[in-house]
Order: structure tokens, then sequence, then C-alpha cells
């Protein structure tokens, strides 16, 4: 009884459409839990992901959640997520992704789960790296070790997401730099982030982390563009 009224008084919203949630539900209201498009990302789509990269950088699996696209209920998830405060969304994310990987052998030897970080003062202005929880929740269902000590962010960029392919390349390359990298020697870590748009960013993380002898790498993120 305590728990209706709290629903009634102080509702929670869908972190996609900010429907008012049902007690029964989590996060994301029913219609927004089947509408999502998944990318089914460890058949066809993961393909598509690796084309992203080949011929630029090494990675041995990829995958995501989601599909992206323009005005929809990802992006609205997304948005919420990096812009609201709302990290719940990532820690959902995280473990609906990690229970797909736990059950597909090329994750299974998975030592490290590594975010791409964000930038000391971007970090100051969000208060926090919104795949932070993304990568937490993958790694306790992988039962493997979550790392944010590794990796760092060099420079402060101004947002990207509009810039063509070329300029957000050479606005991203030389970026990032190793700390501690005997952590990662002959290990096999999952890079992850949010969106994979050009990947760009994911690129220059890898060319940072390439130099550590015998590392292998594979990336998940949230959602990738369509």
């Amino acid at each position: 009884m305590l728990r209706d009224l709290a629903y009634l008084f102080y509702p929670v919203y869908c972190a996609a459409c900010d429907s008012p949630l049902y007690k029964n539900e989590r996060l994301l209201c029913t219609s927004c839990r089947h509408e999502l498009p998944l990318s089914n990302f460890h058949n066809v789509n993961a393909k598509k992901i690796e084309k992203v990269f080949y011929g630029r950088v090494k990675v041995e699996n990829t995958c995501s959640l989601f599909i992206f696209r323009k005005d929809s209920l990802v992006q609205n998830l997304i948005h919420n997520l990096k812009y609201k405060g709302r990290e719940e969304i990532g820690k959902e994310l995280g473990k609906w992704l990690g229970d797909e990987l736990i059950q597909k052998p090329d994750y299974q030897d998975i030592d490290f789960v590594i975010p791409v970080p964000l930038h000391k003062k971007r970090y100051r202005e969000r208060g926090y790296n919104q795949v932070a929880k993304f990568g937490i929740e993958i790694a306790k269902k992988l039962e493997i070790t979550y790392i944010d000590t590794v990796l760092k962010k060099k420079s402060y960029n101004k947002k990207q997401s509009k810039r063509e392919r070329l300029r957000r390349w050479d606005n991203t390359s030389e970026t990032f730099s190793i700390e501690n990298e005997s952590l990662l020697k002959n290990k096999h870590i999952l890079l992850v982030d949010d969106i994979i748009t050009t990947g760009a960013t994911i690129e220059a993380c890898i060319q940072a982390l390439k130099v550590i002898p015998g590392i292998k790498i594979s990336v998940a993120a949230m959602a990738i563009t369509e």
C-alpha cells in the first residue's frame, strides 16, 4: 500500500517516452520495451559494426544493444542518460546487454571491461561518465573486473556530433593516453561506449591501447547509428 501511495504522489517516468510507469514497470514502460529497435548484434548487425572499423583498427568482436535513429526512443533514452542525470539508464542497459553476452562464446575470455573515458573537465560538467554504470553491469554479468584507471582522455574537445567524418577524426585522434599499461598486457578487454557513429572515438582509443603487448580488444555499445 505504501508503494502504491508513493507511485500516486511521486510518479516515476519512462526513460524513453516520459510516460508515468506502472508499479510493475522498471525504467521503461511496456510499450517502449517492445518498440525499442534491438540490433540483433550477434547476427547480421555485428558484421555492420565490424565494417565501421574494417581497415582502420583490429577488433576481436563487436556488439550493440540498439539501432540508433534520429528522433527516436533510443535517442531520448541516451539523451536522458547523458544530459538529464538518469544514470540508472546505463545500469539497466548494462544488465540487458550483459545478459546477452554471457550466452555468447566469443565474450567468455574477456578479462576486463574498460569505458571510453571523459576528459576531467567534461566529467566535472556532467558529474559522471555516462557509460560507467553500463560497463560496470556488463562486468558483473561476465564476472570480471571493470577498470577506469588505464585509459585517459588527454584533451577537451567541443561536441562533435554534427561534424563530418574527417574533421571528427582530426579532432579525436591522439587525445587518449595509457596509464598502468602492465595491467592489460596479454589481456582481452571489452571497450564500452554509448553510441557508435563514425567510430572515430573508439578508433582513437584502440590506437592508444594497441601499443600494449598482446592486448586484444572487443567493443560493446548501447547503440549504433543506422
